[in-house]
């Protein structure tokens, strides 16, 4: 729908045009292949994709980045490890003057591949843990994932890596989570990131497991109650780019600073790099929609400068927004939040029923919103279903703060 086809001509951005927007973070995805089976897996993780990078390949894109000013490269998977040359690929990046970061799940991360990672000059490592073992290991599809995601922690620390946790919110997570704090606390995490799951891929097949909008009115103040207390116990709890927006606690975890979200930065200071080389504005952005060409077609500054895809949050404006979105008070510094959240949920950016300000302001009228699924995901990579949003009145007795 936001795509533009190859065919289309691109409107090239002067020097003053691109002041700003360097791809100073990247998130590149080293191979699709996996070793879990997670049910809220957007990318639909498993195996490699057809023609993935070579390391060769690899090294070059790494090359174009530093061109770039690329001051951080995050690796992911799928896996990053199952692929044979990661080790090689970190060394190249460090080698290149560029920060390297991991993610992973931790299922077989030994204790060994993480000290090589860690002399190939990787610098941190994130390991995801989505609830206490039960919640974990059935989210996660395999059993013994969660005693492993610890083991990693624990690994981390001994090869004086910063350890940090990755935590999807699931409906069934949020009153596990003063407990998920304590043991990840116990484990080493220093820092701990939390991400609201998204209608995107498996996700999508296990709908129960979404937040509804409405539950921002609970999950907001316990977050914030979370923040205080890890403040005091060496914790950084930092929010994912999808939890917000502009209500009463925005300020504990953007700082005294900045204070405010300020706008999706997909394509602005970030890039995401898939296995085969298709470029994105965000990693997590539907592919379909949002993929702006390949590194085996294009330079990357290229693309970078030119490709509609990656511009688009650039020119943004409050005319691409609708819904409560589009008349709200804070349109034009927030403009409509995450774009893969509202992308993924109802196929169009710029409508964000996942906002504080948005459930608390609704909740004044007596109203909610509630999500509904009408159509579900394609087997593919990043697919996305559609939801319907249901206003209605807030039952009687339930939270309205």
């Amino acid at each position: 729908m936001d795509q533009a086809p190859d065919d289309v001509p691109r409107r090239r951005l002067s020097l003053s045009d691109q002041i700003g927007c360097v791809p100073v973070y990247v998130v590149w995805e080293l191979t699709l292949a996996c070793n879990l089976k997670c049910i809220h897996c957007g990318s639909r993780a498993g195996h490699k994709r057809a023609k993935e990078l070579t390391t060769d390949e690899c090294i070059d894109v790494i090359r174009q980045l530093a061109g770039l000013g690329t001051r951080e490269i995050s690796i992911i998977g799928g896996e990053a490890f199952i692929r044979r040359d990661w080790l090689i690929i970190i060394r190249a990046i460090r080698d290149h003057g560029i920060d390297c970061t991991m993610q992973t799940g931790g299922y077989k991360f030994s204790g060994d591949m993480i000290r090589a990672a860690a002399d190939a000059g990787l610098l941190g490592l994130g390991v995801s843990v989505d609830g206490l073992e039960p919640l974990h290991d059935r989210l996660r599809g395999v059993k013994g994932s969660y005693r492993e995601a610890l083991r990693v922690l624990g690994e981390c620390r001994r090869a004086g890596l910063t350890a940090s946790v990755n935590t999807q919110i699931t409906s069934a997570v949020m009153r596990d989570l003063p407990d998920v704090m304590e043991v990840i606390i116990d484990a080493g995490a220093k820092y701990w990131q939390v991400q609201l799951t998204v209608a995107m891929g498996n996700a999508v097949d296990h709908e129960d497991i979404l937040l509804q909008p409405y539950d921002l009115a609970t999950l907001m103040p316990l977050l914030a109650e979370l923040h205080l207390n890890g403040r005091e116990r060496d914790l950084v709890l930092l929010p994912g780019n999808n939890v917000g927006y502009f209500g009463p606690y925005d300020v504990l975890w953007r700082g005294p600073d900045r204070g405010y979200y300020s706008g999706c930065p997909a394509g602005q200071n970030v890039i995401g790099l898939e296995a085969d080389g298709t470029v994105k504005g965000c990693p997590s952005l539907a592919t379909d929609r949002y993929g702006a060409g390949d590194v085996r077609s294009a330079s990357l500054a290229d693309l970078w400068a030119t490709h509609p895809a990656l511009q688009f949050n650039r020119d943004r404006s409050t005319s691409d927004l609708w819904g409560f979105c589009r008349d709200c008070y804070y349109a034009e510094a927030c403009r409509g939040g995450c774009t893969w959240t509202s992308d993924s949920l109802l196929g169009r950016r710029g409508n964000n029923p996942y906002c504080h300000h948005r459930v608390l302001t609704l909740a004044e009228r007596g109203l909610r919103e509630r999500i509904v699924k009408v159509e579900d995901a394609p087997a593919r990579p990043f697919a996305t279903g559609r939801f319907a949003l249901v206003e209605e009145p807030i039952p009687t007795g339930a939270l309205r703060t």
